[in-house]
Formats: C-alpha cells, structure tokens, sequence
C-alpha cells in the first residue's frame, strides 16, 4: 500500500488512472511501457499501478519520465485468462484486477484499466462497483473506424451480455449517446439500431419494439434516432452510434479486427511479391503507414463498461506498449470529463423513459 510520492494523486492536478499491471498477455512490462508512453505525451496523468510491487517498482524505475508519477498497490496473485468469473469473484481479493477495481470504488483514481480476462473483469465490475439505478444490464462500448469527422463509431454492447430486450436496447442507445457526448465530443449523436435490414418490417420483435422506443424517446434524449442500419455502416458515416446486443456485437467485433489483420497481411505480401512492388511500397510509404494507423486495432484499444458507478476500460488481451497507452488515454478523457457522474444523472433522469411523453426532458444537453 506504498507509493513513491504522496499522491500521484489529487495534491498534484492530474487525473489518476487505476492500472492492474498483470492481466495482459504480455506481462507486466508491457503495461508499464504503456503507461511510460502516455505520461510522455500527457503531464496531467498519474498512475496506481496493482500487482506485486516489487517486481513493478523494478520496471517503474527503468522509465525515468514515470519518477513521482506512480503509487503502487502490492497484490500477488493474477486473474488467469482462463479462469471462471465466479471463481475469481469467490477468490481473487488478493488479484491485481480486484485490488485495481477497488481504487475507483473507494474514489482515489478515476478509472481503471485492465488488459485481463474480460468476464471476471465485468463480473467483479459490477459486484464491487455495482450498476448505475435503473439500469438492468451493462454494455461494453468499444470504437470503431469509420468515415465520421471524429474518425470512429461508438458499437455497443460488444459482449458484456448476449441478451438484449427492447428496454435494453433503448438503454444502451442512452449509454452510447452519452458516451459520444462526452468521450468523442459528438453535440447530438446520431443513433442506429442494428438490424437486418433497414426496411421498419424487418428483424426480430424485440428490434421492432427497440425502434419504437427509441425514435419515441430520442428528443427528449438528445439525439437523433437515424432508425435501423446494416453491417455495412459500421465503418460509415450514417450514424455516430450502433446498438446491437452482445452476441452480435462481439461477432462483428472480432470480424472486423480478423479482416482488418487480414487486410494488413495481403498488402505485406504483395508489395513483397517482386523488386518493382517493392519500389512501390517505398514510393507509397507515407500513405501506407496513414492506412495501417487507420485500421490498427491497437490505436482504438479499450471498451468501455457502460452502467456502472465507476469508469472501467477493458484493453485487449494482447497490448503492447501502443494499444495500452490507448487505452490509458481514452480512460484520462473520460476520467477528466466527469463521464461516470454525467452518465449517472442521464441514467436516472432516463428510468421511466418507456412510460414519458416523449417531449420531456428534465436532463441536462450536456450530459
């Protein structure tokens, strides 16, 4: 429970982000890269970093611009990749994970960020944090690249839980556009719901029933309800969010980054295919590396659980130091905006949404 400096904290200015240094695939020294990275391109970051603190305070002191910046937390034990949620909530008070969630429950970080396993961390999440009133089940809200001004799409729920009614759905779109608001700086975001087609006729009776609440319901919400989409916007610039529920969304998900991966693999081995290609690869250098940061899926690391009294941010299993201090960054923006307490007050003003008439609204634009 020592830090190296009275806080990394409040005392100082800056935000404080919860870090659970052993969940990664890549080990502790990744995670410490990462959070090295972004306190280069961020003064305003301080960091609790969880994990045995013996072995973190030898990688802390190897990255000099991290010095006054860090307070460590000792917790020995890991939440594997592979263990059961429930195994993990009965016996993991010693792991990293929990010791990190326990930094925001008791207010001394804004946020936390964990590279573990995304079911013990959502299960833990919403035990120790507990959700926001009203809400009955969380999302994970990841980024997606698209063609918008602020270059992604907000997709949720990317697979917190693979059932979604209509009063979920119209939950998540709240969430989500809240979300926008307030972590992509998006005024009046613009919502579609997934579906099959876009035709009203189509889809599931939850999804029509979601459509009627949500276009009876969005101006009292502040935002526009662009009706149901496809697949194929995903990446476009139809809409700034997607709700689907969790099934769908974690297989769109993992679509998306295998194609993207694929993509990134083909164009290597054409422009290896002879000297001239090579030439070529050379002459187009520039815009290739613009294309790869485009569609790197580690520069839009980190899903954020939405409907929990605290801000969590899941990075993917395999950061390295980039896709880490992604995640970072996006925890520090949502941290610094308040987005847990403004989506809070969204939530509760939202409970009875179903039931109001759809042109009041007692919360703030803002929010």
């Amino acid at each position: 429970m020592s830090g190296l400096t009275q806080t990394a904290n409040s005392d100082t200015g800056r935000t404080v982000i919860s870090v659970d240094a052993m969940g990664g695939d890549r080990g502790p020294a990744a995670i410490v890269a990462g959070i090295s990275l972004s306190a280069k391109k961020n003064p305003d970051i301080a960091f609790i970093l969880h994990g045995p603190e013996e072995q973190l305070r030898a990688l802390v002191a190897r990255k000099r611009n991290l010095d006054g910046r860090v307070e460590f937390r000792d917790a020995p034990d890991v939440a594997s990749m592979d263990a059961k949620p429930s195994q993990v909530m009965r016996q993991g008070k010693s792991t990293s994970m929990w010791s990190a969630i326990e930094s925001v429950r008791s207010g001394e970080a804004a946020a936390v960020v964990s590279c573990g396993n995304t079911g013990a961390l959502m299960m833990l999440s919403v035990v120790r944090l507990r959700k926001l009133p009203g809400v009955n089940r969380p999302a994970i809200a990841v980024l997606w690249p698209s063609k918008n001004p602020q270059g992604f799409n907000i997709l949720l729920d990317g697979g917190a839980d693979i059932r979604a009614d209509e009063g979920d759905l119209l939950q998540y779109a709240l969430m989500g556009a809240s979300y926008a608001r307030n972590g992509m700086e998006v005024a009046h975001p613009r919502v579609g719901l997934l579906n099959v087609g876009t035709e009203e006729h189509k889809g599931r009776a939850e999804l029509k029933a979601a459509h009627d609440l949500m276009a009876r319901n969005a101006d009292g919400s502040n935002f526009e309800f662009a009706g149901f989409v496809e697949g194929t916007d995903l990446p476009g610039d139809k809409v700034d969010v997607i709700v689907t529920d969790g099934f769908t969304g974690n297989v769109a998900l993992k679509t998306g980054e295998g194609t993207a991966g694929m993509i990134g693999a083909q164009l290597r081995e054409a422009f290896k295919f002879s000297p001239l290609s090579r030439l070529a690869a050379i002459m187009a250098y520039t815009s290739l590396n613009r294309l790869n940061k485009r569609i790197d899926p580690r520069r839009v690391n980190g899903g954020v659980f939405l409907g929990l009294n605290g801000t969590v941010v899941k990075s993917h299993g395999s950061s390295d130091a980039t896709g880490v201090s992604a995640a970072v960054k996006l925890a520090f923006k949502l941290g610094q905006s308040g987005f847990s307490e403004r989506l809070a007050a969204r939530v509760a003003s939202a409970v009875s949404l179903p039931q109001d008439d759809p042109t009041s609204t007692s919360a703030d634009e803002n929010e």
